[in-house]
């Protein structure tokens, strides 16, 4: 979970003819301020991460983006701590992802580690 940006091969998904852009889907999970950034760290790098990992090629996953948000434009305390998008071939195959019991674990892991909670979306890219 070092890295920033995972491409679908680091991720572990399917190979083959990438989707288009733009019919791309994503999981947005907006991460609050953890009470102990520190613990939230550790279990992320040393945990979550590699759950996602463990379940990418059964999920479908195509990519997945990490970020750490440093500070707000204006150089104050950033609203989120952490942002992860979690990037499907479609809409249709990221809902279907969502019902899958892997997908399921990956949520409900959530509660172990990020104790200032999470606002998630689902987003869909717009442009190439």
């Amino acid at each position: 979970m070092t890295s920033p940006r995972t491409t679908a091969r680091d991720a572990g998904a399917s190979s083959g003819a990438p989707p288009t852009a733009k019919n791309m889907a994503a999981v947005v999970v907006l991460y609050h301020h953890p009470k102990d950034p520190e613990a939230f760290e550790k279990y992320y790098a040393e945990t979550h991460g590699p759950l996602v990992y463990k379940h990418a090629r059964a999920i479908g996953l195509r990519r997945a983006d990490f970020t750490k948000f440093s500070s707000g434009l204006g150089g104050e305390r950033p609203q989120f701590y952490r942002q992860a998008s979690l990037w499907f071939d479609s809409e249709d195959a990221l809902r279907k992802a969502m019902a899958m019991p892997e997908f399921g674990e990956l949520a409900g892991d959530l509660g172990n580690f990020a104790t200032g909670g999470v606002t998630g979306m689902i987003s869909v890219k717009t442009n190439d």
